[in-house]
């Protein structure tokens, strides 16, 4: 059960940060939002029983540490993240990079130092009185993430009240995360006090992730963040990707008429169809069409079938030209006119026939 839910998070965690990488290399935006995605998937990923026991074999305990790194990482990169929502990147950038790199050299040094680590799951409770190095191992990264936690909590709070719509809305999912997130520190700061007071310490073993409260805290809460914060920051990238999908199907309504238009005045043809983004694709395309309508005899105030049979013709025919609209609202009339435009053109079964002009 708990690999099962470790897996399908992490999973998911990669599914979405490998997405917007890929969108990040088209638009320059983005990429550390992406890291800390891939971040979380890697580090759910090596905390899985089964992978751990794998791992093991290479050193004893060797994914709680590669786990617990990329969390840090992820923590960090969400903490770059959400300041750049919030409009406050700049502020504590160097203190933020710096307190990574500290505590992932503090962590890592201190793993290493331990002798006796266990084989299989990285379970270190009842090495705590034993070895102090694992104290300040789970105290630093206990500290760390509660610093970042609380920083992403601090921003996301500020800039909720200034997001709208879907931003809004993945604000509100990642203070809840980090509500979920504070649980299970405190719940790790709870063990480690009660591992090191107890005459016994022993290893305590989770059948289920929510099996007790001491499991729930420690293996549910976290993988109940991860999904939290994987929802929360994908959230605000979803208008972007309706409008990623509409401006596609506009691109592959418009093409046929663009490529008609292309072969006939081929001057009108500006930049390859595969260059820039999908909005500056549309865009572009939609400047060839409309110029290569004027050079047709289409002005904008023709109707789609009239332009059509133009099209399909020699004539010409300009009308007058009403008033233009602006912004937003022209773009979409635009967009609206070419597709009909282009859908008349194409509903005739000789579209294609047309002779180029002399």
């Amino acid at each position: 059960m708990i690999d099962v839910l470790f897996f399908g998070v992490g999973l998911l965690a990669l599914a979405a940060g490998i997405w917007r990488a890929v969108r990040a290399r088209r638009t320059g935006a983005g990429a550390g939002l992406a890291t800390s995605l891939i971040a979380l998937g890697v580090a759910l990923c090596l905390l899985a029983d089964s992978a751990q026991a794998i791992e093991s074999q290479l050193y004893p305990s060797l994914g709680r540490l590669l786990s617990n790194l990329a969390t840090m990482v992820a923590a960090y990169g969400i903490e770059v993240t959400v300041a750049e929502i919030g409009g406050v990147a700049e502020r504590r950038r160097r203190a933020r990079l710096g307190a990574l790199i500290v505590a992932l050299v503090v962590l890592t040094a201190s793993f290493f130092v331990t002798r006796g680590l266990p084989t299989g799951v990285g379970l270190f409770d009842e090495l705590y009185r034993s070895n102090p190095s694992l104290v300040v191992y789970i105290v630093v990264y206990t500290l760390y993430l509660g610093f970042a936690v609380a920083d992403i909590a601090v921003v996301s709070a500020g800039a909720v009240r200034a997001g709208t719509g879907a931003l809004r809305a993945g604000l509100g999912i990642m203070l809840v995360a980090c509500v979920f997130a504070f649980a299970y520190l405190v719940g790790k700061i709870v063990d480690l006090i009660s591992d090191l007071t107890a005459e016994h310490p022993a290893t305590k073993l989770c059948r289920g992730a929510f099996s007790t409260v001491r499991c729930t805290l420690a293996v549910g809460f976290p993988a109940v963040s991860v999904l939290l914060i994987v929802v929360g920051l994908t959230v605000p990238a979803l208008p972007a990707l309706g409008r990623a999908v509409r401006d596609a199907r506009t691109r592959s309504v418009l093409r046929p008429l663009r490529e008609h238009l292309a072969l006939r005045y081929p001057d009108v043809v500006r930049l390859d169809d595969a260059s820039g983004t999908g909005r500056e694709r549309l865009l572009t395309m939609m400047s060839e069409i409309n110029d290569g309508l004027l050079l047709s005899g289409v002005g904008p105030g023709l109707s789609p079938n009239a332009a059509a049979r133009v099209l399909r013709s020699s004539a010409a025919a300009v009308p007058d030209e009403p008033a233009a609209p602006s912004g937003e609202t022209a773009f979409a009339a635009d967009v609206a006119r070419l597709r009909a435009i282009a859908q008349a053109f194409r509903a005739e079964p000789t579209a294609g026939a047309a002779n180029p002009a002399p």
